[in-house]
């Protein structure tokens, strides 16, 4: 304890003290009670004194009701601050000739309080704030003004005195410039769905004594919000329960539609389907690439069809690069098998030592163009083709492409352009050439560039029929260019390089025709090569041409006048081999 309360010892507390028990209204008045509702009374009951004459208000009316003001406004924003530490407010001495009373107080102690904002310190008054004199423990409280009982709020600015817990009520509070009536206790809301208003305009469960009756405007616009608010809920339920039947629809077609893409069939065209389209399937295209052609150009209805149908059938992986005619809407089973049927397949074919010119007669067959029209676009446009450069600006060159619409399978559906196919050709010449490395090997074999090296092969190509005969044949014509070549003074004497240039294949060339003949591409009047290739070679004439034999052949006749070429390595033997032919020729 404090120096200003009760000593060390056992003794309870007085029962006022607010930590003492259940101590009735006097004591629990101590906690409710305002830190500024404190009342300034002198010591142990001595005379009231006016705190605004302290504060020097004065009597001044108009001072005393700002003050007023000034504590209603603090009242309002510090409530419930009235709590006052009990071994600091209790400053009696307990034991020494029982609890001061009446006028005597804590007279060692004048002038002791606390400040609130707005208030002095006021005197201590000897109690817990309530202005009571101090009373013996057990005893009554005694009457501090001696049966007198001043008013001490006489004044209107004063503050109530406290009342008993019993009859306590809140502070009057400032009446609204325009007062709202005070809100009816809303009844329990029925959902929408399950009641609402009848056609008069009534609650369901409104008792029939006030319906009629008209009532207030208050009721009738109490009534009117609820109905408002009711349809609103409505509303707002219809809204959900749409969002609910929206998202279950929802869930439930994408759960079809991931059950068809995991489990279900893919769509399908069923028969055979009907009229004709071509399509055109590039080299190393899988399944799904494939199927994606066909459904674009309308000849199956889906990918996945085409895929199952593909892997069902032995044969499916075979489906080769290529033009084919099929028919739309077929069903997949149905495509995947004319796919496999040579029938089908509208690719263009050249096989190895065929000329341009034939070439270029299936190219305008094959797109409805008029006889000559893909020659003349070869002739014209043959820079812009793919040609290498050292391909280019050779003289007395009879078809500037000729050796480079290398021999294979192309593709040429109806509605492509000539130029379209050739430059397929071209290029894939051109990466059969890079593979051989034509330009670093032209030398090697006594040749001036890969131009050359690609003429010599044209005319392996042209005279030969098996691999045998192409390096045999390579070998009789690298021997026939030597400078040193006194059988045929480095003339070649080919039938093929004169058929060429007269546009034909014959087996019998005439010796005056022959002898006279001054065409560049004549190699019985012209020394070396011709001017240009003769043919298309294949890899195999290219392969010849680069690994000719080493035996010493410089003479060849095909005895049976077809497919059976004997060689021999001097004149006489040849003039043998010569009376061999006509013998199976005549």
């Amino acid at each position: 304890m404090t120096e200003y309360g009760r000593g060390p010892g056992s003794e309870p507390w007085h029962p006022t003290d607010p930590l003492y028990g259940d101590q009735g209204w006097e004591g629990q008045q101590q906690y409710h009670q305002q830190p500024h509702q404190a009342t300034p009374y002198a010591q142990g009951g001595q005379a009231y004194q006016d705190p605004y004459a302290q504060q020097g208000y004065g009597t001044d009316p108009y001072a005393q009701q700002q003050h007023a003001q000034q504590q209603a406004a603090y009242q309002q924003q510090y409530p419930q601050q009235g709590y006052v530490d009990p071994q600091e407010a209790q400053p009696q001495a307990y034991g020494q000739g029982g609890w001061d009373q009446g006028a005597q107080g804590h007279q060692g102690y004048p002038e002791q309080g606390y400040d609130t904002p707005g208030h002095p310190a006021h005197a201590y008054d000897g109690n817990w704030e309530t202005g009571q004199a101090a009373m013996a423990y057990n005893a009554p409280p005694a009457d501090p003004y001696g049966g007198q009982q001043p008013d001490l709020y006489g004044t209107p600015e004063a503050y109530p005195p406290p009342q008993p817990p019993g009859r306590r009520q809140r502070p009057p509070q400032p009446e609204p410039a325009h007062p709202e009536p005070e809100p009816e206790p809303e009844p329990e809301e029925l959902h929408p769905f399950f009641g609402g208003d009848d056609e008069d305009g009534y609650e369901d469960d409104e008792p029939a004594s006030r319906r009629g009756r008209g009532g207030d405007d208050r009721d009738r616009e109490r009534r009117g919000k609820e109905r408002k608010r009711k349809g609103k809920n409505g509303m707002a339920c219809l809204v959900v329960a749409a969002v609910i039947v929206g998202g279950v629809g929802g869930i439930g077609y994408f759960g079809y539609q991931f059950w068809q893409g995991q489990f279900g069939e893919a769509p399908d065209y069923a028969g055979g389907g009907s009229g004709e389209v071509q399509v055109e399937i590039p080299k190393g295209a899988f399944g799904n690439e494939i199927g994606n052609i066909l459904k674009q150009a309308g000849v199956v209805k889906s990918v996945d069809a085409f895929v199952a149908a593909q892997k069902k059938n032995e044969k499916g992986n075979t489906i080769q690069a290529g033009a084919y005619t099929l028919k739309k809407e077929m069903s997949a089973e149905s495509a995947v098998a004319l796919m496999l049927d040579p029938a089908s397949q509208a690719n263009l074919i050249i096989p190895e030592g065929k000329r341009n010119a034939w070439v270029y007669e299936q190219l305008d067959t094959r797109l409805g163009l008029d006889p000559g029209s893909t020659k003349e676009i070869a002739v014209s446009k043959a820079d812009s083709l793919g040609l290498p450069d050292w391909a280019k600006n050779h003289k007395n060159v009879k078809d500037p492409l000729e050796g480079f619409l290398f021999p294979a399978s192309y593709p040429v559906a109806k509605g492509s352009k000539p130029e379209d196919a050739l430059k397929k050709m071209v290029s894939r010449a051109n990466q059969e050439y890079t593979k051989l490395d034509l330009e670093g090997r032209a030398k090697a074999h006594g040749l001036e560039n890969a131009w050359e090296l690609v003429t010599v092969a044209s005319l392996v190509q042209a005279e030969g029929k098996t691999h045998d005969d192409f390096r045999k044949m390579a070998e009789v014509i690298y021997n026939r260019l030597q400078p040193d070549n006194t059988e045929t003074n480095r003339k070649l004497q080919f039938d093929s390089a004169l058929n060429y240039l007269k546009g034909q294949s014959e087996i019998k060339i005439s010796e005056n025709e022959a002898n006279t003949n001054q065409d560049p591409y004549n190699t019985y009047t012209q020394v070396g090569l011709p001017p240009g290739p003769i043919s298309n070679p294949g890899v195999e004439a290219l392969a010849a041409m680069l690994d000719p034999t080493k035996d010493g052949w410089m003479y060849f006749v095909a005895t049976d006048g077809m497919n059976k070429t004997e060689f021999a390595k001097t004149y006489a033997e040849f003039e043998k081999l010569k009376d061999k032919f006509n013998a199976n020729t005549n």
